[in-house]
C-alpha cells in the first residue's frame, strides 16, 4: 500500500483572512452608501458649536469669581438681542428667488411654486414666502423679457403671449404685468 498523504482540512469560510477582508470591504461600502454624503458640515457645525458651548461655560466660570455686578451687566447684554437673526433655510431660499427672477424672468408665484415644489426646490412655504416678500423685483421687467423670448423664439402672437403670461399652466404674472409687457414689446 502507498503512503498516502490524507488532505489536509480544509478551514471553514469564517476563519480565512481574505473572507474577513472582504466582509470589512462590504461593511464600509454599505457603510457609506447608507449614511450618505457629506458629513464634513455636520462635524464641523458640532465641533463649532461644542466649541461655543467650552467657551461659553469658561466665560461664566470667569463671571463667577468676578465682581456680581459685572455678572449682572454681561446678562443684561446677552438677553438683547442685537438684531432679528433670520433662519439659513429662509436666506438659501431668497438667494434662489434671486437666481429665478434673475436669470429665468419668472413671475412672483412661478418663483413660489417653484421654491415649494417637491420637484423643485423643496423649501417650506413658510421660507418660500419670506423669499418673494423680500425679493426686491420688478415683475413687470421680468414678463417684458418672458414676452419678448416667446416673440423671438416662438414666434408667437401678443395674444398669445399675454395668455401664456397669465396662464395657470403657464408663467403665472398677473393680468397687470401681462399687459405691461405685452404693450412694450418691440414691434
Amino acid at each position: 500500500m502507498k503512503n498516502r498523504k490524507t488532505p489536509k482540512p480544509k478551514k471553514p469560510i469564517y476563519k480565512r483572512i481574505w473572507f474577513w477582508i472582504v466582509v470589512v470591504i462590504v461593511v464600509v461600502v454599505i457603510g457609506n452608501s447608507l449614511g450618505g454624503g457629506n458629513n464634513d458640515k455636520k462635524d464641523t457645525a458640532s465641533s463649532s458649536s461644542a466649541k461655543t458651548e467650552k467657551s461659553s461655560s469658561s466665560a461664566s466660570a470667569k463671571q463667577d469669581s468676578g465682581s456680581s455686578k459685572e455678572a449682572e451687566a454681561s446678562k443684561s447684554s446677552e438677553t438683547k438681542p442685537s438684531a432679528p437673526s433670520v433662519p439659513m433655510e429662509y436666506k438659501n431660499a431668497l438667494t434662489k428667488a434671486k437666481s429665478y427672477s434673475s436669470m429665468m424672468h419668472m413671475s412672483k408665484t412661478g418663483i413660489y411654486d417653484q421654491l415649494t415644489s417637491d420637484v423643485g426646490e423643496g423649501f417650506s412655504a413658510e421660507a418660500a414666502q419670506y423669499a418673494v416678500d423680500n425679493l426686491k423685483a420688478d415683475y413687470n421687467k421680468n414678463a417684458l423679457e418672458k414676452a419678448k423670448s416667446y416673440q423671438s423664439q416662438m414666434a408667437m402672437s401678443k395674444d398669445a403671449i399675454y395668455d401664456q403670461l397669465t396662464s395657470g399652466a403657464g408663467e403665472k404674472f398677473t393680468a397687470e404685468e401681462a399687459q405691461y409687457a405685452v404693450n412694450n414689446l418691440p414691434s
